[in-house]
């Protein structure tokens, strides 16, 4: 058996800050989740459709991957990261990096964990693996899929070796802090401007019009289109909703983060920026579990009226969410 000694196996609510949070303790840094999703400038939202899905994907955050680049850079760490077609040299660079005495993060499917509790293919899920023997594969997940967890060796190759939307080639990453750390560390504080003006620009200035603000309008147009796109909205309008609320793609979760991020922003910087675009995301949450539990509602008796409505806070939240980095993007100011 090999196991890295000393993990602190904290389950949160999200799967990559879950998994940043299990490296960066590791190396001496313990910053809440919702600081970790703030300083990775995390927040966003995609509309995505397209011929080859089944249905609609609303997405509430930067895609796979990106959060964890971004912190690194922000944090002044080293990411290590490995890609390789070969499951064979994926194993061995997982295997030396435990070895060597660092937890490893891990992009792959869910689909393919034993303890996965929903079977839905998801293949920017994020890990921290900490150690295995000769059957199982020791990870940390997110609380809701039970934090410390293991799943067999077979079933973490075939996730890794998954291929299709947002998948990786079998990529790992570690995190290393500077030998001086965490006295010469950048402060959570100095950084703090840079990640949330960062955030707020990419939001307000999207490139298509299914991200940011856009986005979430172009949501508000085409929900109320979504029982014409199914032929079984009991089943799609429902998972759609649970996706949003429980999986936090494209609802509550990802807006929740943000809110208690600007939160703990608000005591460590004066600005009156800040406290309008906390407030302005405290309000927006709420909306999004609204929208969720609409959707729901029509899916389960086929009513589009309740789509309809549900179309009309998307286009609510789209002017809020809007005026809250607007606000936010004057702090560098």
């Amino acid at each position: 058996m090999t196991k890295v000694p000393d993990i602190d196996a904290r389950g949160t609510q999200h799967c990559e800050t879950t998994a940043l949070g299990v490296l960066l303790r590791h190396e001496g840094i313990d910053l809440t989740e919702p600081m970790l999703f703030g300083l990775g400038s995390g927040l966003s939202f995609i509309y995505w459709d397209s011929k080859n899905m089944g249905f609609p994907f609303l997405g509430g955050r930067v895609k796979p991957f990106e959060l964890t680049r971004n912190l690194a850079t922000g944090l002044g760490l080293e990411l290590l990261v490995q890609e390789t077609a070969s499951p064979r040299r994926a194993w061995e660079n997982v295997a030396a990096a435990l070895a060597a005495g660092h937890p490893v993060g891990l992009q792959l499917d869910s689909h393919h964990l034993d303890y996965f509790g929903s079977k839905v293919h998801f293949g920017g899920h994020i890990v921290a693996m900490y150690g295995y023997d000769d059957h199982d594969a020791y990870l940390v997940d997110t609380d809701q899929q039970g934090g410390a967890v293991s799943t067999s060796l077979t079933g973490l190759a075939r996730a890794r070796a998954a291929r299709g939307p947002m998948t990786a080639k079998h990529r790992s990453f570690t995190l290393t802090a500077p030998k001086t750390a965490p006295n010469n560390l950048p402060s959570p504080q100095g950084r703090i401007v840079a990640a949330i003006t960062a955030c707020a620009d990419a939001f307000l200035s999207p490139p298509i019009a299914n991200l940011g603000h856009r986005g979430i309008e172009k949501a508000g147009k085409l929900v109320p289109t979504w029982l014409q796109r199914t032929d079984n909205p009991q089943r799609d309008l429902p998972r759609a909703a649970l996706l949003m609320e429980q999986a936090g793609t494209g609802g509550a979760l990802f807006r929740n983060l943000y809110r208690d991020f600007l939160a703990e922003c608000t005591q460590l910087l004066d600005s009156g920026h800040l406290r309008t675009g906390h407030r302005l995301y405290a309000e927006a949450a709420t909306l999004w579990t609204e929208v969720a539990a609409l959707v729901t509602e029509a899916g389960e008796a086929g009513d589009a009226q309740r789509l309809v409505r549900a179309g009309t806070v998307l286009g609510d939240l789209s002017r809020m969410e809007r005026a809250a980095m607007q606000a936010l993007s004057c702090l560098g100011q």
